[in-house]
C-alpha cells in the first residue's frame, strides 16, 4: 500500500510483446498477494498478538517528559552533543526511535540518526550504530517509566537540566523521583522487521510459518483462476534471497513459500509477477519496505544497498526465469521521492535492466520511472483515490467522476505515449468517502474496472485478503462488488 512515492515504477517481463497485449483477453488481470512474504499489521493485525510489549516495536516514537522538571529529554539539533532534559514541547529534538534488543531492553535513535548513549554517568548522543553503551532497560509502571543505563545507574533530571546516567536512589514512582519520566508512546510501524523482532526467534519461526502456510495456498489460486484472474503480483523482501538463513531479524521459509506459489500458479494456469517491495536499507521510511525505524537508505552514498538489489534481482532471475508460470521482475516497489533522487533510481533501473537481459532477453522489465529505447518494458502506476488532500471530504460521486474522467486521460496519455507497456500496477475499492453505500462502492468498481481495463498490460488489484472488506478482492468479489462482464471475462 503506498504513501507519498514516485507513482511510476519500472518491471521486466518475460515473453510478452506488445501486439500480444493489446489484446483484451490477453491482457493482465492480476491480484497482489499483500501481507503475505512481506508483511503489513493493517492487512491481519492479530499476527502481532502475541508480541510481549506490543507497543514497543521497532521504530515506535516516544518523548519522555521529567515529572520534576516538567520539561523534555531532549537531544539538540538532532543529535552529536550531550542529551539534556531541558525541552519545552515535544518535537523533533525530543521525540526517538526505537531500537527494540528485547521485551524490556531498547537502543534510542535521534533525529538525525545518531543513538543515545550513556558509557559512563554522561549521556549524549553521538554514536552512529549502537552497542552495549547504548543500551536501556526500561521499567513501566502505566505511562510512567525509569531507564537503567548500562552502568546499572538510572538515567536522572537535575534541577540544572541535565541529563544524566548516576540515580541509584529509592525506586519509587513518586512525583518528586528525579528519575521518573512519563513517556508517550506512537506506534508508528508494523512490518516484516517489526514482526519478526517483536518475538524471540523460535516463536517468530512458528509465528511466520503458520502465516505463509495458511494465508496463501493453492485453493487461492483455484478461487482466482476461476474468477478470471490470469496473474498474480507477489511482493517480496531482499531476504528471500538468503533463505534458508536470511539476516536478522528476518525468518527462513519466505523461498520454500514463493517456490510454492510458482507450483500452484503453472497448476491454475496463471502466471507470476515477483516484485521487489523491499530493498535492503529501505527505498521509502513506509512498513512495506521491511524498514526498521523508517529511515531510508537504500540510495545513500558509499553504501552497498543498490548493488545489493540487484544481487537479489539476479537471484530471482536465475531461480524462476525459465519457469512456465514466471511472467515478469518488478525492480523496485515505490521508492519515494523525498528519499531516492530521481537519476539514482534511473540509474539503478538501467543497470538491473541490462543485467536481467544480458541473462534473459526475452524477461520483460517492470519499471516505476518511464524508460526510452527499452525493449520488453513496462510502467507500473500505482493510483489511489486516496493518501492525497484532494480525496479527502469528497464525494462518491466526485471520485467516480475522478475516475473516469481524470484517471481516463492521464491513462491514455501513457498509453499513446509511444513508450512501455502500462499496468495499474496497485488500485482498490477503498476511498475517503464518508458514509458511502454498498451501491456506491459497486459503482466506483465499475469505473475503475472500465477504465483501468485499458491499460495496454493491464491491471493488479491490491489485494487478495485483508481484514478490511475493501482491500480484500476474494471478499469484495463474493459480495458483489466486482464483477465480471457477461462472457465471463473483467472488462
Amino acid at each position: 500500500m503506498p504513501r507519498a512515492c514516485f507513482l511510476l515504477a519500472i518491471a521486466l517481463f518475460s515473453a510478452v510483446s506488445t501486439s500480444a497485449t493489446t489484446n483484451n483477453a490477453t491482457r493482465v488481470r492480476s491480484v497482489s498477494l499483500g501481507g503475505w512474504l512481506v508483511i503489513e499489521k493493517w492487512i491481519k493485525p492479530s499476527l502481532f498478538d502475541g508480541i510481549v510489549e506490543p507497543d514497543l516495536l521497532d521504530g515506535t516514537l516516544v518523548t519522555f517528559e521529567s515529572l520534576v522538571l516538567g520539561t523534555y529529554v531532549t537531544a539538540a539539533n538532532g543529535g552529536g552533543s550531550d542529551v539534556t532534559a531541558n525541552g519545552t514541547s515535544a518535537s523533533d529534538w525530543q521525540t526517538f526511535k526505537l531500537w527494540r534488543v528485547s521485551s524490556t531492553l531498547f537502543q534510542f535513535r535521534v533525529s538525525k540518526n545518531q543513538f543515545i548513549s550513556a558509557p559512563d554517568s554522561s549521556v549524549s548522543a553521538t554514536v552512529d550504530y549502537p552497542g552495549q553503551s547504548e543500551t536501556f532497560e526500561i521499567s513501566r509502571n502505566g505511562g510512567l517509566v525509569m531507564l537503567r543505563a548500562p552502568n546499572g545507574m538510572y538515567l536522572q533530571a537535575n534541577e540544572n537540566s541535565r541529563l544524566t546516567a548516576d540515580y541509584n536512589g529509592t525506586l519509587g514512582w513518586s512525583s518528586d523521583n528525579p528519575a521518573v519520566f512519563n513517556m508517550t508512546v506512537n506506534t508508528v510501524l508494523g512490518g516484516e522487521f517489526q514482526l519478526a523482532n517483536g518475538y524471540d526467534k523460535e516463536d517468530a519461526q512458528t509465528v511466520f510459518k503458520k502465516h505463509r502456510e495458511s494465508f496463501i495456498t493453492q485453493d487461492d489460486f483455484k478461487f482466482l483462476a476461476a474468477n478470471a484472474i490470469n496473474n498474480v503480483r507477489i511482493p517480496i523482501g531482499w531476504w528471500i534471497a538468503y533463505d534458508p538463513e536470511p539476516p536478522f531479524p528476518f525468518v527462513s521459509g519466505s523461498l520454500e513459500a514463493l517456490d510454492n506459489a510458482f507450483t500452484w500458479a503453472e497448476n491454475t494456469g496463471i502466471s507470476v509477477l515477483v516484485d521487489l517491495h523491499a530493498a535492503p536499507g529501505s527505498q521509502s521510511q513506509w512498513q512495506h519496505c521491511g524498514t526498521r525505524d523508517g529511515v531510508s537508505e537504500w540510495a545513500k552514498a558509499n553504501t552497498s544497498y543498490i548493488s545489493d538489489t540487484l544481487s537479489v534481482i539476479e537471484f530471482l532471475t536465475s531461480r524462476y526465469a525459465s519457469h512456465s508460470a514466471f511472467f515478469g521482475i518488478e525492480l523496485l516497489n515505490e521508492p519515494t521521492q523525498q528519499h531516492v533522487p530521481l537519476d539514482v533510481l534511473r540509474n539503478y533501473y538501467v543497470a538491473g535492466y541490462s543485467r536481467l537481459i544480458g541473462t534473459n532477453p526475452s524477461i520483460l522489465v517492470d519499471f516505476m520511472t518511464p524508460s526510452d529505447g527499452y525493449t520488453n518494458v513496462a510502467l507500473d502506476v500505482h493510483w489511489y483515490n486516496l493518501f492525497e488532500n484532494r480525496f479527502v471530504n469528497t464525494s462518491a460521486q466526485w471520485n467516480i467522476d475522478y475516475i473516469l474522467n481524470q484517471r481516463n486521460s492521464d491513462l491514455q496519455k501513457l498509453n499513446n505515449a509511444n513508450g512501455p507497456l502500462i499496468l495499474v500496477g496497485e488500485w482498490t475499492t477503498e476511498w475517503d468517502v464518508q458514509g458511502a453505500t454498498m451501491s456506491d462502492y459497486r459503482n466506483f468498481g465499475v469505473a475503475q474496472l472500465k477504465v483501468f481495463g485499458n491499460a495496454s498490460l493491464g491491471w493488479s488489484y491490491w489485494g487478495l485478503k485483508s481484514k478490511d472488506l475493501h482491500w480484500d478482492f476474494e471478499r469484495t468479489v463474493e459480495k458483489g462488488l466486482l464483477t465480471r462482464q457477461s462472457n465471463g471475462q473483467w472488462p
